[in-house]
């Protein structure tokens, strides 16, 4: 973070660090911001540290649960102790809605929703330049969008407004896959109309965050869970190759992954490890030994877990307290095309396996993230082309919450009936809803079977 960041980081930690508490989704702004004024939305300053707040819960609480959650449903991590919240993920079946992966999921992501309802209304009251406006409301809907996209990937159906009644409404993912896309479209049509201006990119980006290719590989990977192929597409196309955006740590708000994987708690153990082989069945992984990516994300260790999976040393983005974790992987725009050019009316063989070959032989990726291997070779048909694009988008994109998503997406073998699911790929196909949101709320839909 910038200076300007630093400077409100106790501010917005002592705003914000109260709003996981709050667990239902009316996300009553005024609890959280209780012992603030009025000033905070309506001066350049109190938006900014709202701005700030925003990532920081986004990035620790947020990123925890986006991530842990389903790496423990679609196999990328084993349970190495005896913590009972990834240990009922990793047996699946009959969840309890009080599991706190699934509660902090749902808690976290519409607490930012909330957060950012109020900061994309407050940027049009406050006296802002144009510039500064336009970053704000831009920002706001970025940050609402992968909210609203990640509930959509994980429930089968999500709030896309919140509400301070305990009536949020409830509609199908579908709906809300679509609102996250028309939340990012707003935002690139706001920042083309008036583009941000330095003082918003210096004070809230702080050079961490590339807001425009966000915004594009966001509006592809969120097209492409909905369907919507071309714009898939056409979006991809729009990101940089050579783009990051990462969200940063320090000793007070430090990486979460690091701090579940790696991070010697009081019970003497990490609470996972990631499995060997990306959490994939011994059947389809036919990865090279050489591939980059194995060595990028996990060291080989002879150990189990307690399910008895084998485990390896958590490495990639998660090393220190400090270690910065991207928004998003480069190369997943080019996993999109690989992708989208297949499930299109007419597929495109020959432009998704050029896309895949780009992922493949990639030496100069700006993250690491490399698997420097021959290109496919494989048939030339869609399912044996999807199946490489699944493979190789849970080794690229690994620990990156996209693996409950993909399994589902690509045709993965369904869940089997029983109390314990440690054979499956995957042993759910959504979440329950969060106790809390069921108490507070009776639009809450009934639970998912499975």
């Amino acid at each position: 973070m910038k200076k300007f960041n630093k400077h409100f980081q106790k501010i917005t930690f002592l705003m914000f660090s109260t709003a996981l508490l709050i667990t239902s989704c009316t996300n009553d702004f005024k609890n959280p911001n209780a012992t603030t004024d009025a000033s905070i939305l309506t001066s350049r300053n109190g938006l900014f540290a709202l701005s700030v707040g925003v990532r920081q819960v986004y990035s620790t609480s947020g990123m925890h649960y986006i991530i842990e959650t389903p790496a423990a449903t679609a196999r990328e991590i084993a349970s190495t102790s005896d913590y009972l919240t990834i240990t009922e993920l990793e047996d699946g079946g009959d969840i309890p809605n009080i599991n706190s992966d699934i509660a902090g999921l749902w808690v976290s992501l519409t607490r930012v929703m909330g957060m950012t309802e109020s900061l994309y209304d407050a940027a049009d009251n406050a006296t802002l330049d144009p510039g500064t406006k336009s970053g704000l409301k831009a920002y706001a809907n970025l940050f609402r969008a992968m909210s609203i996209g990640n509930l959509s990937i994980n429930f089968e159906q999500v709030v896309i407004k919140t509400s301070l009644n305990n009536d949020a409404a409830f509609v199908p993912k579908q709906q809300g896959l679509l609102e996250a896309v028309r939340l990012l479209d707003e935002a690139k049509t706001i920042l083309a109309t008036t583009p941000a201006s330095s003082d918003f990119t210096d004070s809230v980006l702080g050079g961490d965050i590339d807001l425009t290719n966000t915004i594009n590989l966001m509006l592809a990977r969120f097209n492409l869970y909905a369907g919507n192929y071309d714009a898939a597409i056409t979006n991809a196309n729009l990101v940089s190759a050579t783009s990051t955006s990462v969200f940063t740590y320090d000793a007070l708000n430090v990486n979460p992954i690091w701090e579940r994987g790696l991070a010697n708690h009081a019970t003497g153990a990490n609470f996972f490890k990631p499995q060997d082989n990306f959490g994939l069945p011994t059947s389809i992984f036919t990865f090279a030994a050489n591939d980059g990516r194995l060595s990028f994300y996990m060291t080989p260790e002879n150990a189990t877990s307690l399910s008895g999976y084998a485990v390896e040393t958590l490495k990639g983005f998660n090393l220190t307290q400090n270690s910065p974790m991207p928004i998003y992987i480069p190369d997943e725009a080019k996993l999109i095309l690989a992708e989208a050019n297949l499930r299109k009316t007419t597929p495109n063989i020959p432009a998704s396996v050029a896309a895949l070959n780009e992922v493949l032989t990639d030496t100069n990726d700006p993250l690491g993230v490399n698997a420097n291997v021959a290109p496919y070779s494989g048939t030339m048909d869609v399912s044996s082309v999807l199946l490489e694009v699944y493979k190789n988008r849970r080794a690229e994109l690994f620990l990156s919450g996209s693996c409950l998503e993909d399994s589902r997406r690509f045709g993965r073998p369904q869940p089997t009936a029983g109390a314990a699911h440690y054979s499956d790929e995957r042993n759910r196909n959504f979440y329950p809803y969060a106790a809390s949101e069921r108490n507070n709320n009776t639009n809450t839909p009934a639970d998912p079977s499975i």
